[in-house]
């Protein structure tokens, strides 16, 4: 097949990932100077590091009264330390620093008394520039992501490597069970397990993006694809200081789709509006922080074409059109109070309202499109509210890099979603509504402790979480309605997770060693309306081990290889197990499952690391080994044209697959980044019996596919402070729930320009320039088959401008 011959050269040739900026890690060396007979501290010992090769100086100190010293900023490099003191000899003593550990504890170093000898110890650094100089990520500035800037940072992801989009959710390496984490934590603005604000969230607010494919026991254990951690821009300078900007554009120049007959008109040149503030205050012991955006915008959301065949002849010709309005508001805001060197406290808080206005029309035609045999048109009106509340404190033991960490995390979301219907048939019109209400509450404690080694370091901790969702939807039926008014009602969702957790991390010469283990007990208890006329009140509990190890050989200084293996899993969220039917379309329902229960994965990966001069490669080769995959599952009831879609566990899955990616300036003004993936998703042969409305079993065969995705960015760079993007993506068709997806392709160019001494900044970018992208995708059931095609907005061009004081 083409396709394998396509991904076959890419390997080849190494056509790989998107622009990583690698981070090198900055050592501080300490350690604790006694006599060696009376163990007694010794203070004003004299500590010089130079260069082994040529000796030059490159830094020195002085113990203090305690005896202990610190060496900060010690770049990657071969040193020799010598530590000097009148009366005394000097110790000789090997120690190695590497990239997987920013302290380097050498613990007790204890001289003996004489005056003449000297001897020199040796300190060994390993220069390993590339991806990331951490195992465990990789680090995406967004301020070198010309071509997404001013746009979502649900848009800003789709160009980076492993990553991809599908119907709205993130995918790493085709799968779309990933861990969101916003400034380390999760909020419920990217969901317990969704992550549907992604979307609203201005990538001016975000400093980088953080990629985990294989986290490590001290992260939660939800996730089997991994973890994305947004980390918001927080600014520590001295004095008063911040950011204003301002970004405007429009998105659907252009009819891509002549609507079905009789419905109302699609958007075009829809508007889009951010402007946004961060501010920064810091004098003596405190800094307060305060960072607030705005976004208004307008969106073809939604512009579906499908075609649903079923094996009675029956041929239904549908159209999904929705015009979305939305205005997104967020607040942030801090205070970091340092009393002493020792002890620092952090209050932050997080306010956002997110407004969604939805105007749909949903024409049903026949074979022919000569006769409308229905149309539902719908006004969605939700308004979201999130507000989290954090402190965080922190004690810095002496010793550099001890440290002992709490924290408090309480959050809360209210769904306030209202749902009003016409129901236009040939005969009659009917009206029909509904309203759904619901608060999320959690809570997370955690307490971290983290204690450098000589050659390397133990972190340890527990978190505890508990977290309710009570929920209430009422149905409002109409004339001749065809709302399922006996399914609403009440639910109540409770979480409980303690968590318990271990990690050592080793590093010398050639190896980097890191493993862990994460203990974690989850009951969850989902009750609802007694008087539901499909579903009782359900729940499950379970305690796990969850694993990790990670190791590394380097086998010099521009080449490393490495193995990862972890255990994981993945929890269903309270939408996943909503009882609730959901009328988006009326002949497409989605209705959760509260008998789902937790997939758990196994994954092992394998990676290659080369560096040199203005460029490097990582590839690897993963394999996950999924149990009780979760899949959204669409079954026809005998008689009855609407399709119900609801979550099952379809038994065992696999995904296997490799990536490459590359990055290499050729010239000061050009430099480019690319990636490239391969992987298999295999769903093996199942049965389940769809509950809801009547018990209706589905079997399916065993599934599987071969995919992948390229993706290239060029960066051009020209004087004075200028610089041009050109972005290109390309995504071969997948494997989804019951069918397939097609291809897909984009192209995204950026172009910024510093003014006003560099204090100012403008940048003009177009996303899916060549107005590409559609999603098309060819879905199977028990006796019928749907084909469809999503040309919803993709094409969108900014316009903005930024200033620093």
């Amino acid at each position: 097949m083409q396709i394998f011959k396509f991904f076959k050269l890419l390997f080849v040739v190494l056509l790989v990932g998107f622009a990583a900026n690698a981070q090198t890690i900055k050592t501080t060396v300490s350690g604790l100077v006694l006599d060696s007979k009376s163990k007694a501290p010794i203070p004003y010992a004299n500590i010089i590091l130079k260069t082994k090769t040529d000796q030059k100086f490159i830094v020195g100190t002085i113990t203090d009264e305690e005896g202990r010293f610190k060496l900060v900023d010690i770049a990657v490099g071969t040193y020799t330390i010598s530590i000097t003191y009148i009366g005394y000899l000097s110790k000789s003593q090997d120690i190695t620093t590497g990239n997987l550990n920013a302290f380097l504890d050498l613990g007790h170093i204890a001289i003996d008394a004489d005056a003449k000898t000297l001897n020199e110890v040796t300190v060994i650094a390993q220069n390993t520039d590339g991806l990331s100089d951490k195992m465990d990520k990789k680090s995406f500035n967004l301020a070198n992501n010309v071509s997404q800037v001013g746009g979502s940072v649900l848009q800003a992801m789709q160009n980076l490597p492993g990553v991809t989009i599908q119907d709205g959710k993130i995918q790493l390496r085709g799968n779309d069970k990933v861990a969101i984490l916003i400034d380390g934590k999760q909020n419920a603005i990217t969901g317990f397990g969704s992550q549907t604000g992604l979307d609203n969230i201005p990538a001016s607010a975000i400093e980088r993006i953080e990629i985990i494919n294989n986290p490590s026991a001290k992260y939660d254990a939800n996730g089997n694809a991994g973890i994305i951690n947004i980390i918001y821009k927080k600014n520590k300078q001295d004095g008063f200081n911040g950011k204003i900007g301002l970004t405007t554009g429009l998105g659907t120049l252009w009819e891509r789709k002549e609507n079905l007959p009789s419905i109302r008109p699609q958007y075009q040149a829809t508007p889009k509006l951010n402007p946004s503030v961060s501010l920064n205050y810091r004098k003596n012991k405190l800094n307060t922080f305060l960072q607030g955006d705005w976004l208004y915008t307008q969106t073809l959301n939604r512009n579906e074409f499908a075609s649903r065949t079923y094996t009675d002849g029956t041929v239904i010709n549908q159209q999904v059109k929705r015009n979305r309005t939305t205005t997104f508001t967020t607040v942030k805001s801090g205070v970091d109070y340092n009393p002493d060197e020792q002890n620092s406290f952090t209050f932050s808080g997080y306010f956002n309202r997110e407004k969604i206005l939805d105007r749909g029309d949903i024409p049903y035609f026949n074979a022919s499109l000569t006769q409308r045999l229905r149309l539902w048109q719908f006004l969605e009106d939700e308004v979201k509210y999130t507000v989290t509340g954090s402190a965080i404190y922190q004690h810095k033991f002496k010793q550099p890099g001890h440290l002992l960490n709490a924290g408090f995390n309480y959050t809360w979301h209210r769904e306030d979603e209202k749902y009003f219907f016409t129901n236009i048939m040939p005969t009659f019109t009917g009206q029909d509504s509904f309203a759904l209400l619901s608060d999320e509450h959690v809570a997370d404690f955690n307490l971290d402790y983290i204690k450098p080694l000589k050659q390397g370091r133990i972190e340890t901790g527990v978190k505890f979480r508990r977290r309710t969702i009570p929920t209430n939807m009422q149905f409002f039926p109409g004339l001749n309605s065809p709302i399922d008014a006996n399914a609403g009602g009440w639910a109540d969702y409770k979480e409980t997770i303690p968590a318990v957790y271990g990690n050592y991390i080793f590093e010398n010469n050639h190896v980097e060693l890191e493993a862990g283990l994460r203990f974690e007990y989850v009951k969850v208890k989902y009750d609802v309306n007694p008087n539901h006329n499909t579903y009782q009140s359900d729940g499950y509990d379970y305690a796990r081990p969850f694993p990790n190890l990670r190791f590394a050989y380097k086998i010099d200084d521009k080449n490393k290889l490495s193995m990862f293996f972890n255990r994981r899993v993945d929890r269903p969220n309270e939408v996943d197990i909503r009882i609730f039917p959901k009328y988006d379309e009326p002949e497409l329902l989605k209705v959760g499952n509260p008998t789902l229960r937790p997939q758990f994965t196994n994954t092992i990966e394998l990676g290659y690391r080369l560096n040199w001069k203005k460029g490097n490669v990582y590839t690897s080769l993963y394999h996950k080994m999924i149990n009780a995959t979760i899949t959204r599952i669409a079954t026809q009831v005998t008689g009855n044209t609407i399709l119900y879609n609801i979550f099952q566990n379809a038994g065992k899955s696999y995904n296997t697959g490799g990536e490459v990616v590359l990055q290499q300036e050729l010239t000061p003004w050009f430099s480019f980044n690319t990636s490239g993936a391969v992987y298999k998703n295999t769903i093996k042969a199942f049965s389940v019996t769809n509950r809801y409305p009547i018990p209706t079993v589905y079997s399916m065969a065993e599934e599987s596919i071969t995919s992948g995705n390229v993706k290239f960015n060029g960066s051009f760079k020209f004087k004075p402070s200028t610089q041009f993007q050109l972005t290109a993506v390309y995504l071969a068709p997948d494997l989804i729930p019951q069918g397939k997806i097609g291809s897909r392709f984009s192209v995204d160019m950026g172009f910024k320009k510093q003014i006003q001494k560099g204090k100012g900044e403008l940048f003009l970018n177009g996303t899916d320039i060549l107005n590409t992208l559609r999603i098309h995708k060819n879905i199977s059931g028990n006796g019928f088959n749907l084909i469809s095609t999503d040309y919803y907005e993709t094409q969108v061009f900014r316009l903005g401008y930024s200033y620093k004081f």
